[in-house]
């Protein structure tokens, strides 16, 4: 990668506005991410989903697509203007990375996209403009499921997470959140909003998508995620909590959709606008960091991940780990750990 000095100015990234899915059964999808948790249908015809949460002001916050094999699409960032397309296109260029100018409505309801396969091997999607919706932040009446306002965060699977945290970086995000040691950086958390992360980085095989975090307003949002699936005995889609984290102080549940994928409704968060944000170090021995309290942590939340898409919409290989795995160290967050002996 050349270095910073080297590349044209980054695209000014304002946040990240959606994922997309592919999926195996589009019925079977629609059924959870719709009937279940509780999406709104902006568009949708035979091949694709078109979904939003009750804040979310532009077309989509998901694409839910039909495909021959489960995996994720493109990650969307919204950039300031046009004019940070061209620079999107240049800065890629100059970093070797294969990129493509859509025209308007490719992507449905947006503007001119730049289509991206980043130096981590993720499909990324940069717009400017977007179609509007009809507001429905106090459309109280139409919520349900986990009631979802928008799309949050990315968290990415790579085998090397200071590399990861040093290319988004290079586009301007801010470090709120790490878990390391005196040798090793073993997950990391970036933004560009105001909150406490647009990207995430979990060390792993990768490029794969570990899951797209979607934000409620309230805690019960998340309990009563997890009480309709209990009471319609699909249980099973809950991965891992509800809890909260250490890391971001979010309030959580993991759900996995008929495909495996894996997707966050958490609360809670901070605020980290200020130019001085203070970086919050987790030491990798503190067993509060993944879990402020819990149930430990359920194995396959370290090891599954959603494989990516190239721009020839071909499944991208898998590079295994290249660093020490957390779970190795310290904590291992799998046990809970042993109440104090009393005095």
């Amino acid at each position: 990668m050349p270095a910073d000095s080297a590349l044209p100015p980054a695209p000014d990234i304002v946040r990240s506005a959606y994922g997309t899915l592919v999926v195996t059964d589009l019925a079977e999808a629609r059924h959870f991410w719709v009937d279940l948790v509780g999406f709104v249908v902006t568009e949708e015809d035979s091949s694709a989903l078109y979904l939003r949460g009750y804040d979310e002001l532009t077309h989509h916050n998901l694409i839910v697509r039909a495909g021959p094999v489960a995996a994720a699409g493109a990650l969307g960032f919204r950039v300031r203007s046009d004019s940070d397309l061209a620079r999107a296109e240049a800065y890629y260029a100059a970093l070797g990375c294969r990129t493509q100018r859509l025209p308007a409505a490719t992507v449905r309801g947006l503007g001119e996209v730049v289509r991206v396969e980043d130096p981590l091997g993720f499909l990324v999607e940069f717009f400017a403009s977007a179609a509007h919706p009809e507001r429905l932040q106090q459309r109280y009446d139409l919520r349900r499921g986990a009631e979802v306002a928008r799309l949050d965060h990315f968290n990415i699977s790579v085998p090397d997470v200071p590399k990861a945290q040093a290319y988004y970086a290079g586009l301007g995000f801010g470090l709120s959140e790490t878990i390391e040691d005196e040798q090793t950086v073993y997950a990391a958390w970036m933004y560009r909003k105001q909150t406490v992360h647009d990207v995430a980085f979990t060390g792993g095989g990768g490029p794969r998508l570990h899951h797209l975090g979607f934000f409620a307003h309230e805690a019960h949002s998340v309990l009563r995620m997890c009480d309709i699936l209990g009471s319609l005995s699909l249980e099973s889609h809950i991965e891992r909590g509800p809890g909260r984290h250490g890391v971001s102080n979010a309030f959580y549940v993991y759900l996995r959709d008929p495909d495996g994928h894996r997707m966050e409704v958490y609360t809670s968060d901070y605020y980290t606008g200020d130019p001085d944000h203070p970086v919050l170090r987790w030491s990798v021995h503190d067993p509060r960091r993944r879990d402020f309290w819990a149930n430990p942590v359920v194995p396959s939340w370290y090891s599954d991940a959603s494989v990516v898409l190239d721009l020839d919409e071909a499944v991208r290989p898998v590079t295994e780990l290249a660093q020490t795995a957390e779970v190795t160290v310290g904590a291992d967050g799998f046990t809970a750990p042993s109440p104090a002996p009393p005095e």
